[in-house]
């Protein structure tokens, strides 16, 4: 029986983690599960937990206030270390490029323990941004022994770094699987069906903006853009989920709160979130999971930053790169809302993310490649410790 301990500590990773873990545990005959979650985010972890219906074996509570990601990545290592000692996993799954995903690679990588990482071979190019997200994948990837990329892209960036093409699988992205699931199951809560009813028969713009690059002059001026295209325009709306970031709370109550047909509300939870998308004329973001999203959901995009690790979305016609400039991005939302426009031809495009079957690869390849090490005493190290000059 292989043993893979899956580590989680943020929204994002919960949501394409999740089809990942039920998939394991769907065949128990194979595979002992074992999930763990750092806490690095705590209201917004369980109640995605809660949706996807699977356990927390562990969780190792980092939260803290006005956390660092040294601290973080600190109290993970040491917390986690004991449990890979008495649980012995065979496999450490992490996702993505958090300060928890990084941390749970090392830990697993002192214990020599292989490491599979989903999500592989993202690359902004640019170490700073975003920060420290770029840095962090590039980190686990040179410590994962199993990589299950997104796309062929990802693949191609990782065999430019040297990684052998044995350890790397194209598998999409099980963002695709999770969406899926979610606009099967979910239904609108009274909050968002009150803001479909409010905006019925208007053009709605979904906004999310909240990364560190974005705040200060560049976010002030996007919104102030936004505004002045939504007074230009009776038709449309602009729907701004407010993250609770006092940057983002106070910049947009002091350039949208009272302009026409603007909506700032607190954040949603997820599945209300993608119920929302579901239902956009467009979607304007920083944000990289909505890159993935938006293809998924069919729904035209405008990425407000100056790179993007998920060049595909842009590749595939979906979304447009606005990067730093506010003239830029007035401009492409006047595109996007002329007859005719790139962005009424989007749904048809097919989604370079995957067809909603990563979990069950990522299952497929580990039940093939990973072996369990057998003839272990319970309580001890799965592999030798690394022992270095500083131990």
């Amino acid at each position: 029986m292989i043993r893979v301990l899956t580590l989680f500590g943020t929204r994002p990773e919960v949501i394409k983690l999740a089809p990942v873990i039920r998939e394991l545990e769907t065949h128990p005959r194979v595979f002992k599960t074992l999930n763990v979650a750092s806490g690095q985010h705590t209201t917004l972890l369980y109640p995605l937990v809660r949706f996807f219906g699977f356990r927390v074996d562990h969780d190792l509570q980092v939260m803290e206030p006005h956390q660092h990601p040294s601290g973080v990545g600190a109290r993970v290592l040491m917390a986690l270390d004991p449990i890979l000692v008495r649980e012995t996993p065979d496999l450490v799954l992490v996702q993505g490029d958090t300060t928890t995903a990084m941390a749970g690679a090392l830990a697993a990588f002192h214990r020599r323990i292989p490491v599979g990482h989903v999500e592989a071979g993202l690359r902004s190019g640019v170490s700073q941004n975003p920060f420290p997200e770029e840095m962090n994948r590039r980190l686990i990837g040179r410590l994962a022994s199993y990589h299950f990329a997104a796309t062929s892209r990802n693949r191609e960036m990782l065999l430019r770094e040297g990684v052998d093409e044995e350890h790397v699988f194209v598998t999409g992205n099980p963002v695709v699987d999770a969406l899926e699931e979610i606009l099967a199951l979910s239904v609108p809560t009274p909050r968002v069906r009150q803001l479909l009813e409010t905006t019925n028969g208007l053009r709605r713009i979904v906004l999310t903006t909240h990364r560190r690059e974005s705040f200060g002059d560049v976010m002030t001026e996007n919104l102030r853009v936004l505004a002045r295209f939504v007074l230009r325009h009776p038709d449309v709306t602009l729907l701004f989920p407010v993250h609770p970031n006092p940057v983002v709370t106070e910049t947009a109550k002091a350039v949208l709160e009272d302009v026409p047909r603007v909506h700032l509300f607190d954040p949603l939870g997820y599945e209300e979130f993608v119920l929302l998308l579901s239902h956009a004329w467009l979607i304007v973001s920083d944000s990289g999971g909505v890159q993935e999203e938006a293809p998924t959901l069919g729904k035209p995009l405008l990425i407000i930053r100056e790179n993007t690790e998920r060049p595909e979305a842009v590749e595939c016609g979906i979304g447009k790169l606005v990067g730093p400039s506010p003239g830029r991005l007035a401009e492409l939302l006047e595109q996007a809302y002329a007859p005719g426009s790139w962005a009424e031809y989007v749904a048809r495009t097919p989604n370079p993310f995957g067809r909603g079957d990563a979990a069950r690869r990522i299952r497929r390849i580990i039940a093939e490649r990973v072996h369990p090490v057998q003839h272990r005493p319970a309580g001890t190290a799965p592999r030798t410790p690394v022992v270095t000059a500083d131990s």
